[in-house]
């Protein structure tokens, strides 16, 4: 046979193999051409020699990656929002809905892709102010910003305010549709909104007790001014951190302060002598008033009661107009010698001889009454 010729005229047996002790005989160039071959029928599905009896699994096989790459492809449209997040889906770069913290599936990119904002961290923005340090315990050093922080009262004195502003996200597509650079257009919304309430002030509560209620006033104008803005932001607080008169006469102002003080103490010491005089002498007023009472009183009433005795006595008089005129007399002479010394003189008895002697029966009982006591 022609193919038993061939390979005995080649020196090899029937299968190609060299025979039984001989060399063999390798062709390199060959071999590396059956190799290209069938990687090329691999691949593209050519037909190399040999290769033609391949393509059916080389369609397979690059059909199975293709389906490999979209199943990967579909499988990162899945995504997760944490506690502290808020999903936002994107189509195209339009928003399409909100998503709540949880695992869900998108239209993987360049269809659809989502923004998580964190919503429950607290934003701080300073104004007037930067903080060195990169954390919120304003414990770094700090470098004021005049031109944020001096500010014009309405009483038409300049105050320095540096103040912080905390604030979150609470809806998040406003948040990233309605406003270009959120934190820019808080510090805006915030200077402006100080501005205007110390604008309506007067400086002295501002430095004094009426900080909390500036606050609080500065919190709620920028709270209505973000909304009107559909911001998408809440602000949570207002710290003021220092309130003081420009560096430039700021020891003048602490100058009229302490006079002021001063003032405030004086006249609160005056008021208090006030409140302990005035009672006082309210209160003597009211005795003396009261006395005055009593006596008129007292005066009236024995005043009556002379004029009933005197009423009653001329009725008796006009009865009996003799007995009464004795009687009348002899109590007055009662009245009037009952306590003094008593010399009784007759006058119908010659000169000399007209006195009467008179036995003091009262003094004699009297030491009677003294000797028995001493004994």
């Amino acid at each position: 046979m022609a193919s038993d010729d061939k390979n005995d005229s080649n020196g090899s047996g029937p299968w190609g193999k060299p025979p039984p002790g001989g060399e063999p005989n390798v062709d390199v160039q060959e071999l590396l051409q059956r190799g290209q071959d069938r990687i090329r029928s691999v691949f593209f599905g050519g037909g190399g020699r040999g290769g033609g009896g391949s393509g059916g699994m080389n369609w397979r096989t690059t059909l199975f990656i293709l389906l490999g790459l979209v199943v990967v492809w579909l499988a990162s449209g899945f995504y997760r929002v944490l506690p502290d997040e808020q999903g936002v889906v994107l189509r195209f770069g339009k928003f399409v809905e909100q998503t709540a913290p949880g695992l869900h599936y998108h239209i993987p990119f360049p269809i659809e892709e989502v923004i998580r904002p964190k919503v429950t961290v607290v934003n701080r923005t300073d104004i007037g102010m930067r903080i060195g340090s990169a954390d919120y315990s304003g414990s770094g050093p700090v470098r004021d910003v005049p031109e944020e922080s001096l500010m014009l009262t309405g009483d038409e004195n300049i105050v320095d305010v540096d103040f912080s502003v905390f604030w979150i996200i609470k809806n998040a597509e406003n948040f990233l549709f309605n406003i270009q650079e959120p934190p820019g257009t808080v510090k805006a919304v915030a200077e402006s909104t100080m501005r205007e309430v110390v604008g309506r002030s007067r400086i002295q509560p501002i430095l004094t007790e009426e900080r909390q209620g500036t606050e609080e006033a500065v919190k709620e104008l920028m709270q209505e001014t973000l909304d009107r803005y559909g911001a998408g932001i809440e602000v949570t607080q207002v710290k003021m951190q220092k309130v003081d008169p420009p560096a430039a006469v700021i020891d003048s102002f602490r100058d009229v302060q302490a006079a002021r003080a001063d003032q405030e103490r004086i006249r609160n010491e005056a008021q208090a002598y006030q409140n302990k005089v005035v009672p006082e002498a309210r209160g003597e007023a009211a005795r003396i008033r009261n006395e005055a009472l009593a006596y008129q009183e007292q005066t009236v009433a024995e005043a009556e009661g002379q004029a009933q005795r005197f009423l009653a006595i001329f009725r008796e008089y006009r009865q009996a107009p003799d007995v009464t005129r004795r009687r009348m007399f002899l109590e007055t002479m009662e009245r009037v010698l009952g306590d003094s010394e008593k010399i009784i003189i007759d006058n119908q008895v010659g000169q000399g001889g007209g006195i009467v002697p008179y036995l003091p029966l009262n003094e004699l009982n009297r030491t009677r009454t003294s000797t028995g006591t001493g004994q």
